[in-house]
């Protein structure tokens, strides 16, 4: 049964809140940050005026490690590879305290070109994939349409990636929701996160943060309201998306490059009474356009995404165009469904791609006490969620990390200081966020 728990009535926005720890956003990242915090016994205060209203709605859901590898992205593969590892004991934990299915399926995903420039596009990227380690296998057409008939008979190359697999982002945005205010935690038949805890229902704030309180020390110290409320913590971690420049009392001149990238996003049915039109993703290239098409539980199917970098807020007519045109072309089916909703969101874009996930620092190297900032996922905030949780959670716990590893490694690469100068090699501290420069001896 898929969550049909409603969050509960928001909280007089004038309200003084306290907590151990106040998350700022309340997408799909951070809703799961805020999850493994209760996990660990802290309790927790969201601060969203409409959760899972922005990215996370319009998200396909792709866990796709694999079809997401991109040219000059390295620091990238690890990331997506460790949180996809994660989800399916993420979300079994997820749904046994919200009580329903949060959509994961773990059918394999087929990835489809269309011309002969897609073809070898396909397998030079293959190539790249398989230096990593990843599982590619070119499938013939045959054999492809065999698992989805609904395949052009046109194509010309199909791959089989058995280990990029899908979730429903609403529905996981419901189950999260759900499992932060249920009255207590079901008794674990593993450890609870590593501290076998529970830190009580969360604190739903219905209204946006607008800006940080500090101590006299300059340690942060909660947030001030834009309803005239506050909320006092010891931790913040700031999860706001592309809304992170618009709080008020950041750290010195911290104002890490964030660039709102907008998707285009068609959801389709089949008519009543007629079958699914797919049971697994497809990815397709079409003359050098990815499009995609991701099958739900209930036959309605997401297709998308553009990426859009202009002025445009809502919903481009072309990209609309595009993304139906496109997709015909891998499915020529798609003709043939119900339209039910089109819809653009802007995502928090950074110059490489790489989110920023880490302590803040002030003027120096010292972290500034109180303040985590988790944001900048860009295309990958619902595959990363997991991975982002347990890593911000570790950061708020002051938890050692200064032995090398990935959680060091994780944490070097999301760097929320990277532009600020030039990046050297690290250890990082999680307890800290500090870096150590391994200098060379030569």
């Amino acid at each position: 049964m898929p969550v049909t728990s409603a969050p509960p009535v928001p909280m007089p926005a004038a309200q003084h809140v306290r907590a151990d720890v106040a998350v700022v956003g309340a997408g799909v990242v951070g809703l799961a940050t805020a999850w493994e915090l209760r996990r660990r016994g802290r309790s927790v205060a969201v601060v969203d005026p409409e959760p899972g209203a922005g990215a996370s709605r319009a998200a396909a859901g792709m866990l796709a490690p694999v079809s997401e590898v991109q040219y000059q992205q390295e620091p990238l593969y690890p990331l997506m590879l460790a949180s996809a590892g994660a989800y399916p004991a993420f979300v079994a934990a997820v749904e046994e305290a919200a009580g329903g299915s949060v959509g994961y399926r773990a059918t394999e995903t087929l990835v489809c070109g269309v011309d002969a420039a897609d073809r070898q596009a396909l397998a030079d990227l293959r190539e790249l994939q398989r230096r990593h380690g990843l599982a590619v296998e070119p499938l013939a057409l045959r054999a492809a349409r065999a698992l989805e008939p609904a395949l052009s008979p046109r194509l010309s190359a199909v791959h089989r990636i058995p280990d990029d697999h899908q979730v429903d982002p609403r529905r996981l945005v419901a189950g999260l929701l759900a499992a932060l205010v249920a009255p207590e935690l079901p008794a674990p038949s593993g450890p609870r996160g590593t501290d076998g805890a529970d830190g009580g229902p969360a604190r739903l704030v219905h209204d946006r943060a607008a800006g940080l309180r500090h101590g006299p020390d300059g340690a942060v110290t909660g947030l001030r309201l834009a309803g005239g409320g506050m909320v006092s913590v010891a931790e913040t971690v700031l999860a706001p998306g592309t809304g992170l420049s618009d709080l008020e009392g950041l750290p010195g001149s911290w104002r890490p490059p964030l660039r709102p990238v907008h998707g285009d996003i068609l959801r389709a049915r089949p008519p009543a009474g007629a079958p699914a039109l797919l049971e697994r993703t497809v990815r397709g290239v079409v003359h050098g356009v990815p499009v995609y098409l991701v099958p739900r539980d209930d036959g309605t199917v997401v297709i998308g995404a553009t990426s859009r970098e202009d002025d445009l807020d809502g919903i481009s007519a072309g990209g609309v165009f595009r993304l139906l045109r496109d997709a015909q072309a891998v499915v020529p089916g798609v003709a043939d469904l119900e339209l039910v909703e089109a819809m653009a969101r802007a995502r928090p874009g950074t110059p490489d791609d790489i989110p920023y996930l880490g302590r803040v620092r002030g003027s120096g190297e010292d972290p500034v006490a109180g303040l985590v900032v988790s944001t900048g996922y860009f295309r990958h905030g619902v595959l990363l969620a997991p991975l982002a949780a347990r890593l911000a959670a570790e950061l708020v716990l002051g938890r050692s990390g200064t032995d090398p590893g990935p959680d060091a490694e994780h944490l070097a690469s999301t760097d929320p200081h990277r532009f600020d100068r030039p990046v050297e090699a690290a250890s990082v501290d999680l307890a800290t966020g500090s870096r150590t420069p391994n200098r060379s001896t030569r």
